[in-house]
């Protein structure tokens, strides 16, 4: 299945990559023995006797792998992953449920209620489809759109509240920033805000995973956005010479914050940098659940039975705006907008695949809608009456032992309260 189109594109890049025979630059020859062709070590490459420069649409554009069509079609069977009912259920009530939570959560924003959001809309299909082509104890990497892969591992929804209203039940304590979460349990590390940070570290752990013989992955999200940062480069880079067992998923949704990829690259995307660093690459349709599926559970498989890494671009395009910080009106318009929202989602192409299969009717979708908003609202209203963290958090969880100079400062906090308490709001904070 999706070893199929793997295969398939790599050879495709392999045929017309520049400087093998008969393509490329110049005109290459046949050489009657090897002590003829070129020796260098750093490339593998004919002679040519006609100065040419490679062109830079020298590969035509890479194919976009798909299994299913916008209605929900299987356009080919041997692709379809033929999986479970009660898999594609999950499936599809972790994204509407990621929808619901990112409405809801994005209107508290609005409100003055939380300082700061980002949703997933138009997204969903890329964090559940590789979310559950992974192991769980496989370790993930975010940027800070893949709420809905720590969703898929059974984060609970009290917790996604509790960090993005920084209360005591948040287990960072609030001191990050909304959205950035972090499990240690189900194997998410924690979101940083500095853009691309992630990638450099990911191949190293996923270095330490290769030297422990440990049959584990790591799969590093990042945007399109993110790829132009030189983590990027570096982190690809040392993948490949390391030869180590990650997975690169790169969700190109056609935006950075206010720049289009029109004024980001000039190259074919992310997925055509690949071969360039030695990485075998694929690039997916985001909006098809299932093709994200086939190709991670692929590139997870052969990562760890090879030690080699593998990138991934999906398709899809970012509905929302970046972040409550952005206004997309400004640089896009409502009816692109319009087109993906209502013409190719990934919610509504898995919900007409299901309904095709009798798996599921506009019953069902009131009542699951119902249900998912009242465990979102009842999680809303829980993470508001929970107090904010105890001030001397500020102090704890960095080091084993506070060192002298931290302690000195909690001790300044607590005289300070001692003597200026009735100027803060104390009573909005644990005891």
């Amino acid at each position: 299945m999706a070893a199929l189109a793997l295969r398939a594109l790599r050879g495709r890049l392999l045929r017309a990559a520049p400087g093998r025979a008969g393509r490329g630059l110049g005109t290459a020859r046949d050489f009657p023995s090897l002590e003829e062709k070129p020796q260098f070590p750093g490339a593998s490459a004919e002679f040519a006797d006609r100065l040419e420069f490679i062109q830079p649409n020298v590969i035509s554009g890479i194919p976009v792998y798909r299994v299913m069509d916008r209605q929900g079609h299987i356009v080919s069977p041997s692709e379809d992953p033929q999986l479970p009912k009660e898999l594609v259920l999950k499936l599809y009530k972790t994204m509407t449920l990621l929808n619901t939570m990112d409405r809801i959560l994005y209107e508290s924003q609005r409100q003055g209620r939380i300082s700061f959001y980002m949703t997933n809309y138009g997204e969903e299909g890329t964090h559940v489809g590789s979310a559950a082509a992974l192991d769980d104890t496989d370790l993930v990497f975010g940027q800070y759109r893949e709420a809905g892969v720590l969703m898929y591992r059974g984060y609970p929804l009290d917790l996604f509240m509790a960090q993005c209203y920084g209360n005591a039940s948040d287990p960072g304590r609030g001191r990050q920033m909304p959205v950035h979460y972090g499990c240690r349990e189900r194997h998410f590390v924690t979101i940083s805000s500095p853009l691309a940070t992630q990638i450099p570290q990911a191949v190293g752990a996923a270095y330490a995973i290769k030297r422990a013989d440990a049959s584990r992955a790591v799969i590093c999200y990042f945007g399109e956005g993110a790829a132009s940062e030189g983590d990027a480069h570096a982190g690809f880079n040392f993948a490949a010479t390391l030869e180590c067992p990650i997975v690169f998923f790169c969700r190109n949704n056609g935006y950075a914050i206010s720049t289009p990829t029109s004024e980001q690259y000039r190259g074919d995307g992310i997925a055509a940098r690949g071969p360039g660093y030695g990485l075998m690459s694929i690039r997916v349709d985001g909006n098809d659940v299932f093709a994200v599926y086939n190709a991670t559970k692929e590139a997870r498989r052969r990562a760890v039975a090879e030690n080699q890494p593998f990138l991934i671009e999906a398709m899809t395009y970012r509905i929302g705006h970046h972040s409550t910080s952005d206004d997309s009106s400004a640089y896009r318009s409502v009816d692109e907008v319009n087109y993906w929202d209502k013409q190719d989602h990934p919610i509504s192409r898995l919900r007409h695949y299901m309904q095709g299969r009798g798996w599921w009717d506009e019953e069902q979708e009131k009542g699951w809608r119902k249900s998912s908003r009242k465990k979102v609202m009842e999680a809303f209203e829980q993470a508001e009456r929970k107090p904010k963290p105890n001030p001397q958090h500020l102090f704890s969880d960095v080091y084993r032992e506070m060192p002298p100079n931290l302690r000195r400062q909690r001790a300044a906090l607590e005289r300070h309260l001692q003597h200026y308490g009735e100027h803060y709001p104390m009573e909005l904070y644990e005891n």
